[in-house]
């Protein structure tokens, strides 16, 4: 099976922006039936203000363990390397900073649970690239996903007669080996979560990684297709500024909390697309 692909630029998705009125809008235009529909879960947790401002967060003895031993050590000498993580994130991780790195350590234990928090970036879908200042974006949860995924579909099929399949997705890594597919966090029947445990086992095995189905709203042939639809809208969607917090910051030659909305919103963002069966 081949897929084509046609994804959507827009400007960035501040809090409060209607970007379910946005796409039914725009992808009326491309769309036909049977055609999927992926969406950025990140672009939709930050139009819905789902942030928190990690500088207002007071690091624990653990968050501050994790940000001084655990990341620069640990991931950055035993762990990462187990897991095939390239030359330039191990140095990123062992020059891991600290009072930053803690209150980020902090923010997900609080949100996304201390075993989470034992990630190296992208704890249970907590993530701070593409972000202004200090904020990281807390990941949806799977009923709200959800519910957000069968509006647009149900608005896109009431108003224009498409029946899509939408699904919200993170660029967090799902692995697979024929059958299997553990990720790190929640997110669909048939695939695993184990947590961190999740990513390590998957990444040191080299198991095939693509993003991470949250949620889905319509008809799917299998899990399969569903990732390989995943893998396909999240490349082309791209890793807007960067790949993380760091390639950000470094473009514009300002520290990681110095992005603000303005630059954000100066340059491309790809939040979703539509990929289509070509037999």
């Amino acid at each position: 099976m081949k897929f084509k692909v046609k994804v959507f630029e827009s400007r960035y998705w501040i809090p409060r922006y209607d970007f379910e009125g946005e796409i039914v809008s725009r992808v009326s235009r491309y769309a036909r039936s049977g055609d999927y529909l992926v969406i950025s879960e990140k672009a939709i947790a930050t139009a819905l203000g789902y942030l928190v401002d990690e500088s207002r967060l007071k690091p624990g003895f653990s968050a501050k363990i994790l940000a001084r031993i655990w990341i620069p050590v640990f991931w950055g000498y035993i762990l990462g390397v187990l897991c095939g993580l390239k030359p330039t994130t191990l140095t990123k991780l062992r020059m891991y900073p600290y009072s930053d790195g803690a209150r980020h350590k902090e923010a997900a234990i609080r949100y996304v649970g201390p075993i989470a928090a034992l990630k190296h970036f992208s704890e249970g879908g907590l993530d701070v690239n593409n972000l202004p200042y200090s904020y990281a974006s807390i990941p949806l949860p799977r009923r709200k996903a959800y519910e957000i995924a069968s509006k647009i579909r149900e608005d896109l099929a009431d108003e224009y007669g498409l029946d899509l399949t939408v699904i919200i997705v993170d660029s967090d890594h799902t692995f697979s080996w024929r059958s299997i597919h553990l990720s790190s966090r929640p997110s669909l029947s048939g695939i695993l979560n184990l947590s961190t445990l999740g990513f390590i086992v998957g990444a040191s095995l080299r198991w095939k990684a693509r993003p991470t189905p949250i949620a889905i709203a319509g008809s799917y042939s299998s899990l399969e297709e569903v990732l390989e639809v995943c893998r396909i809208a999240d490349k082309a969607m791209g890793y807007g500024l960067g790949r993380d917090i760091w390639d950000a910051s470094s473009r514009f030659d300002i520290q990681p909390t110095g992005l603000t909305w303005d630059i954000l919103m100066m340059h491309p963002h790809k939040p979703y697309a539509l990929i289509r069966r070509v037999e």
